[in-house]
């Protein structure tokens, strides 16, 4: 396969990623934008994801948010969920405008808080043909309230209340850190094997990951909520990959979501042995999901236009 490295702009801001291109192409082929959660910067686990996809025949381009990894942005470590989706629609855009790229076969890949944004674009985004979400942030508010406890989510919403009074009176965003200890202080993601997970992917593969974020940040984590977007798929094929009891995404959210996917054209897959953090240390867990997602981008958008794939839609 080939990798080459690409820019785009979305809304101003210069997003950068990565390309993964089949190397025996002989005309125009599918391809999957793909981008990471909370956090994450292209080069975490993603890359993984891709070579499969690659090897299944299609093209993946892997980016970084604006304000993460590579890409630029004025306040570092930033995440606008609405921003997000609006660099994969600008990922899609240069998917679009790359001649090795059938722009009539585009999808989605997401994981985590990205799981929620496929959820997202395969309702509003007509381009995408099909998509896949790997344990989806469905409701941030109530995920936050869940993960955190009663107590914890006072503390939680007393920080933000003083972050945004701070931020008035200097212009400048107060950070957190993206997980940790509880019993060490507030972070967003409170659970220890959160940091103990990126702490070994930063080291091995992922450099730029800086475990931290803006306390604004989880304050929209909190207005976020893709569910309502799942009743208007209605056409998208659409895979949900989930964890067998995932305490982090909350596997309750993440099947109910599931069920108001309004297409036919759906499949839930259940990891069992499987937690959401294993997604990311146990490579078998991986391989499962990333297999699962690559058959499903075969049947639905790689052989969309295929005669056979004609015939069976007759």
């Amino acid at each position: 396969m080939k990798v080459e490295e690409v820019s785009f702009t979305s809304e101003g801001v210069t997003i950068r990623g990565d390309l993964y291109l089949p190397e025996d192409a002989t005309g125009p082929v599918a391809a999957v934008a793909m981008a990471g959660g909370w956090c994450y910067v292209k080069e975490l686990r993603q890359p993984d994801y891709a070579k499969v996809f690659v090897e299944a025949g299609m093209a993946a381009l892997i980016f970084d948010y604006r304000n993460l990894g590579a890409s630029d942005g004025d306040v570092r470590q930033h995440l606008d969920p609405w921003a997000q989706i609006e660099d994969y629609k600008s990922a899609l855009s240069f998917l679009e405008s790359r001649s090795e790229i059938d722009s009539d076969r585009l999808g989605v890949w997401g994981i985590s808080y990205s799981g929620g944004h496929a959820l997202v674009l395969a309702a509003i985004d007509d381009r995408v043909k099909c998509a896949v979400g790997n344990v989806p942030v469905i409701d941030g508010y109530n995920t936050m309230w869940r993960v955190h406890g009663s107590e914890g989510f006072r503390r939680l919403r007393s920080l933000i209340a003083d972050d945004r009074t701070k931020r008035f009176a200097t212009g400048e965003y107060g950070y957190m850190p993206m997980s940790c200890d509880p019993k060490n202080g507030l972070a967003a993601w409170p659970f220890d094997e959160v940091r103990t997970v990126f702490e070994e992917l930063q080291k091995t593969q992922a450099p730029r990951h800086e475990h931290r974020n803006t306390i604004a940040s989880v304050e929209l984590l909190m207005q976020y909520d893709a569910l309502p977007y799942a009743s208007r798929i209605t056409t998208t094929p659409f895979m949900m990959i989930i964890a067998q009891g995932d305490d982090i995404t909350m596997e309750d959210m993440e099947v109910e979501a599931f069920h108001q996917i309004r297409t036919p054209v759906k499949r839930l897959v259940v990891l069992p042995e499987t937690s959401h953090m294993t997604l990311y240390s146990d490579l078998s867990r991986l391989e499962l999901a990333s297999r699962a997602a690559a058959s499903w981008y075969t049947d639905h958008l790689v052989n969309i236009n295929t005669p056979e794939r004609l015939l069976t839609q007759i």
